[in-house]
């Protein structure tokens, strides 16, 4: 099969990006400076209708809150519900995670929201995101990816950056033997792009975006929010990637 895009974007506007460069897929989010949230009703109603005929398949980011995947039952509650609701609304998959106190995948979490998933839409796709990447040992999650029939793992190959995770994305690509996709994402640009496809990954995650500045400068969050602006996609940066990879 041959290398598939997917644009991780925050908006009807990232889809038409998506869309622009042929990506087979995005991943709907918010607050991607947090690593991502789960998106509002309304902001995947306009990505749907953005993706309409022939464009990218909407999968949506399922994440609480910020601040890691360790969840109380509350919080898997939430997510369970979004997932349902996202399908039931025009995604096509959904994103998801969660860990264990001790820093390992929660299976029995991740469980709920898979069967929630399959539960509102039969052929939904399910993808577990980077919380592999903070697991003591990506290739013992990937074991608990393939017992729970995931459909795909987006990783950075257990690094903060994938281009710095190229071993250990090598290493799970073997490991799957094609039992279950592997995306490499997380800093995926322009200039790394065919060194991070090289590994043999079936997919590439990346969010080509920019930071559209904003005027004054009162804090309107906590001390982490310095008031600089918000992100979109960016069809030039975007495109550039596509040439990196001879697309």
């Amino acid at each position: 099969m041959p290398l598939a895009l997917e644009v991780a974007v925050q908006d009807a506007a990232g889809v038409r990006v998506a869309r622009e460069i042929g990506a087979r897929r995005v991943e709907l989010t918010q607050a991607l400076a947090l690593g991502g949230l789960t998106p509002s009703p309304a902001t995947l109603e306009l990505a749907v209708e953005a993706a309409m005929h022939g464009g990218p398949e909407v999968h949506v980011l399922v994440r609480p809150r910020a601040g890691g995947f360790h969840y109380d039952a509350e919080e898997i509650a939430t997510a369970v519900r979004d997932v349902r609701w996202m399908l039931g609304h025009g995604a096509t998959g959904v994103v998801i995670g969660a860990q264990t106190a001790a820093g390992e995948l929660d299976a029995d979490a991740l469980t709920r929201l898979r069967d929630a998933a399959r539960e509102a839409r039969a052929d939904a796709a399910v993808t577990l995101h980077r919380a592999i990447d903070v697991t003591p040992d990506p290739r013992a999650g990937l074991d608990v990816a393939l017992a729970l029939g995931l459909t795909r793992v987006l990783t950075s190959g257990g690094a903060s950056a994938a281009r710095d995770g190229v071993d250990m994305l090598r290493a799970l690509v073997e490991a799957a033997e094609g039992r279950i996709e592997v995306m490499a994402g997380s800093g995926v640009t322009a200039a790394n792009a065919a060194e991070i496809a090289a590994t043999g990954v079936d997919a590439l995650h990346f969010s080509a975006k920019r930071t559209v500045a904003a005027p004054g400068s009162v804090r309107m969050g906590s001390a982490a929010d310095d008031g600089g602006g918000h992100e979109v996609t960016d069809l030039q940066e975007a495109r550039a990637v596509c040439a990196a990879l001879g697309l």
